[in-house]
């Protein structure tokens, strides 16, 4: 399918058929969420696709039992959590010195990402890190953040997202539906995964087909010109 023609069709679909979503469909489109652009190529994001009988009915109680959780195929949940940086590092390290990469982006992986990902207890290095941008950036341009856990977690959250938009134009682009929840009891999706509170749930992806009642009515944006700035 065109990539225009998806992005128009792409809809958040509310209620589902019965039919069942190919296992390929979703692996195709978790595959290209994981390409989704991401902070420094840090990919601090998990997708946890819930398939157990178990576990799916718990999950779609702490989804408020709406009817995109109730009636999907399946449901993936994507989650944030800043301190995978250190998950990635090594393999990173690894990969600019195989490709031959330039000195700078080596020590950029080497010790530039854990100063920058790195806050110190109750946030003090990232106070420390806040004074010094801040004063320097009285004499020059610096880039004024993240300094705390909260930051960090802000930016982890942004590279999910992007992910989660190339998840949903997957399954869109193989014929099938989605539902990018948001209303979902944080607290019991993490004990169903069984995360820990330095997890964030960014949402909850409900997968399906449409059924003719899917949405309520046309889709809706504001006018062009009441939201793009042209300077």
């Amino acid at each position: 399918m065109d990539f225009f023609k998806v992005v128009k069709s792409r809809r958040s679909i509310r209620r589902y058929t019965k039919d069942q979503v190919p296992e390929t469909v979703i692996q195709k489109a978790l595959e290209n969420a994981i390409l989704a652009p991401n902070s420094s190529n840090t990919q601090t994001w998990d997708f946890h696709w819930v398939k157990s009988k178990d576990l799916k009915p718990k999950l779609i109680e702490a989804c408020l039992s709406q009817s995109a959780a109730r009636t999907a195929s399946d449901l993936i949940v994507v989650t944030a959590n800043s301190r995978l940086w250190q998950r990635s590092q090594k393999s990173l390290i690894g990969w600019v010195k195989e490709c031959n990469a330039p000195s700078g982006v080596v020590t950029y992986y080497e010790k530039l990402i854990p100063l920058m990902y790195s806050y110190g207890y109750f946030n003090s290095l990232g106070f420390i890190k806040w004074i010094v941008t801040n004063t320097m950036g009285l004499f020059r341009p610096m880039p004024r953040g993240p300094y705390t856990r909260k930051d960090h977690q802000e930016v982890a959250v942004k590279s999910a997202a992007l992910a989660c938009q190339n998840f949903v134009l997957a399954v869109c682009a193989q014929g099938y539906d989605s539902c990018m929840m948001e209303g979902f009891d944080e607290t019991l999706v993490l004990k169903v995964l069984r995360l820990s509170s330095r997890y964030k749930v960014v949402m909850v992806i409900a997968v399906g087909k449409a059924t003719t009642n899917g949405t309520w009515g046309p889709q809706f944006r504001l006018p062009f010109d009441d939201v793009i700035h042209i300077y």
